[in-house]
């Protein structure tokens, strides 16, 4: 595909609590665009807070995409993520706009700028069930184990808690004799139709992004995020059960911890995670990072975003 075809795209990509929600919409204001979310989470409804799912106050009146589309306990495959959000890409294209992608779930990213052609896989309920019971029995630390040794690739990916997608792969694996990371590189087959700038958020003092982490679990529970948690576990969804910010809270409201410390396994949770995403993103090619400290305040940090954005949009090579 020749690249006057291609469409021109924003990614802004970085760990939780880094600030990606308002430099992408500070982007979008700036260049005319539309952010589309990449956020594992952000899709579901009814986790607005624990979730980090900017308010309509946040978003200044930019339309924001493949937020609040699930109802929590709903099975959302990275496939059926690249699948729509290409969509949305598309028809914000269509209308002159300039489709902005921000988010932490860096499988998302890195499936969708890499036009990862994903394969109808067979499944078969019976293996899904057997999995289940015996991460019921034996706990869910079993089948990432047995994930590693059939496919070390992917299981690298995936914390043992992603049950979900953990068992999606030892499915596959059964089904097909073929670990799902090379069916992954087999599914390469065309270029890109996106001409992408990566702009990463990141913190030289990995100290800042964990106080900034811990300020916004401060935030959430001032803001209502143990009535929604109470919500959730009234629907009993599966989804907020492995959902950091949730699941922590579920043992206080069971009575069987105090509040602090559900409130500090999210902070070390959070932290934990904010990690995992860093080097997630420290693998993926071309990402620009940006230094948050590096800069005096917000205002330089998104000055130089901007500028780069422009170089970029402007078909010069971004500095």
């Amino acid at each position: 595909m020749d690249t006057t075809d291609k469409i021109s795209l924003l990614a802004l990509v970085g760990p939780t609590a880094s600030g990606k929600t308002r430099l992408a919409v500070d982007l979008a204001l700036a260049f005319d665009g539309e952010v589309v979310s990449a956020d594992s989470m952000q899709v579901y409804r009814h986790m607005d807070i624990g979730t980090a799912t900017p308010t309509e106050e946040e978003k200044q009146g930019v339309p924001h995409h493949m937020m609040n589309i699930l109802e929590p306990g709903e099975a959302f495959s990275v496939a059926q993520y690249v699948q729509q959000a290409r969509q949305v890409i598309a028809e914000i294209h269509s209308r002159g706009k300039l489709p902005v992608l921000a988010g932490g779930t860096g499988l998302y990213v890195s499936s969708l700028l890499n036009h990862i052609l994903f394969e109808e896989n067979r499944s078969d309920p019976a293996i899904r069930e057997e999995l289940t019971r015996q991460a019921e029995r034996e706990g869910a630390l079993v089948l990432w184990e047995e994930l590693s040794r059939i496919d070390p690739a992917l299981a690298k990916e995936l914390h043992p808690n992603n049950l979900g997608r953990v068992i999606r792969a030892i499915e596959a694996y059964r089904l097909t004799g073929v670990p799902m990371s090379v069916q992954r590189e087999r599914s390469r087959r065309e270029p890109s139709p996106y001409r992408s700038l990566v702009l990463g958020l990141s913190f030289r003092d990995r100290q800042i992004l964990y106080d900034r982490i811990d300020r916004r679990v401060d935030a959430m529970l001032s803001n209502g995020l143990l009535e929604e948690v109470r919500a959730l576990s009234e629907r009993s969804s599966a989804t907020a059960a492995q959902a950091i910010g949730y699941k922590e809270f579920f043992r206080y409201l069971s009575g069987e911890e105090t509040l602090e410390i559900a409130a500090e396994r999210v902070r070390q949770e959070s932290r934990r995670y904010a990690k995992r995403q860093l080097t997630w993103f420290r693998r993926m090619e071309n990402v620009r990072w940006l230094y948050t400290d590096d800069f005096k305040d917000y205002n330089g940090l998104k000055e130089e975003a901007c500028e780069q954005a422009r170089f970029f949009l402007n078909g010069a090579q971004a500095r």
